[in-house]
């Protein structure tokens, strides 16, 4: 009896692991590749860190978004 009961401990503790297992391989491959790393420039207005490839140039620098140049570009006019 004490054999029948230490098989099925270990044949269910296989089957815990089995299950453990497969998840943790399922999570590494939905990892998102690492690419190169992107350059970060500030916005001239509110200082906030954003790649380069979505900075948006202007007058003074780079900015996050459209109404931060206008509200930059109208509070620092050309000299």
């Amino acid at each position: 009896m004490k054999f029948v009961l230490l098989v099925i401990a270990v044949l269910v503790l296989l089957w815990l692991l089995r299950g453990t297992l497969s998840r943790v391989r399922g999570s590494r491959t939905d990892a998102p590749s690492v690419g190169s790393p992107t350059a970060m420039l500030r916005c001239a207005q509110c200082g906030m860190h954003l790649p380069r490839d979505i900075a948006l140039p202007g007058r003074g620098g780079v900015f996050c978004d459209a109404a931060h140049r206008a509200a930059y570009e109208q509070t620092h006019p050309e000299s």
